[in-house]
């Protein structure tokens, strides 16, 4: 039988640190989670004190120049690109201990990553509708402590915005959390399980602006980790998450066109 080629194979993980590059991988994983971390989580915290407050609704895209919604649209895409900016670094220092793109699996996406992909998002949406009847008693009686992000009335070019707004999301924290910190924390040694509770626990930490409605970011945050650690391929995560947030931002268009 013909061998696949390197990119067709699933790449296996990394080797363990030795007990020299283990400090300095430990200090760098530190370093760059918490470059990435601490700014999103201190958004999320400030945006949902000033909704527990009462100083204003969420909103996903932001108002920069009153009336003048193509102005807005390309200035919100621009600044949303700073959410980004830790992604090169964190690519660069993975490269340089032999976690290449290839490596990562973050290569071109093929159907052997887009069916898998679809297949997260749709596993998510199922286990999301579930958690939210189970949350529904509570916020009827606890609404304050539940905030969802509201769309406004927007043309419905904004369809555009949210597919940027997704993929930069989607790149950013499926680097971050899965082909960054899983990847260090398996060379450092950490049992697969552990090292996805932590992901999962930090993923959810720059969620807390909607509240108690950041349980439902846990179950995409299981499926993408899982799928990471178990196929090493970054693609994969990254798909998924764009489109879970892309048709939730595409449906709440569309809606917002109807009020």
């Amino acid at each position: 039988m013909k061998p696949l080629p390197p990119s067709a194979t699933t790449a296996p993980p990394p080797a363990l640190a030795d007990d020299q590059s283990r400090p300095g991988l430990v200090r760098e994983t530190w370093f760059v989670e918490l470059a990435f971390l601490v700014p999103a989580v201190v958004v999320a915290i400030d945006t949902f004190a000033a909704h527990l407050g009462g100083v204003g609704t969420i909103s996903r895209f932001p108002v920069i120049i009153h009336g003048h919604p193509v102005a807005n649209l390309i200035l919100g895409v621009a600044s949303y690109l700073s959410v980004g900016a830790v992604v090169p670094l964190a690519l660069l220092l993975l490269a340089r201990t032999g976690q290449g793109p290839a490596t990562l699996g973050l290569t071109t996406p093929r159907w052997r990553d887009l069916l898998p992909g679809i297949g997260i998002a749709t596993a998510t949406y199922a286990t999301v509708v579930v958690l939210s009847q189970l949350l529904a008693a509570l916020a009827a009686h606890h609404r304050r402590l539940f905030a969802q992000p509201s769309i406004g009335h927007v043309p419905v070019y904004y369809i555009v915005f949210g597919l940027a707004v997704s993929a930069v999301t989607a790149v950013t924290e499926e680097t971050m959390v899965n082909g960054y910190l899983l990847t260090r924390l398996g060379q450092l040694g950490w049992a697969p399980g552990r090292a996805l509770l932590l992901s999962m626990v930090l993923r959810t930490s720059y969620h807390v602006y909607y509240g108690l409605g950041f349980l439902l970011t846990i179950p995409f945050g299981y499926y993408a980790g899982r799928s990471f650690q178990k196929h090493h391929r970054l693609t994969r995560p990254i798909l998924a998450h764009f489109v879970y947030d892309a048709t939730i931002l595409t449906i709440a268009v569309l809606a917002a066109q109807h009020p």
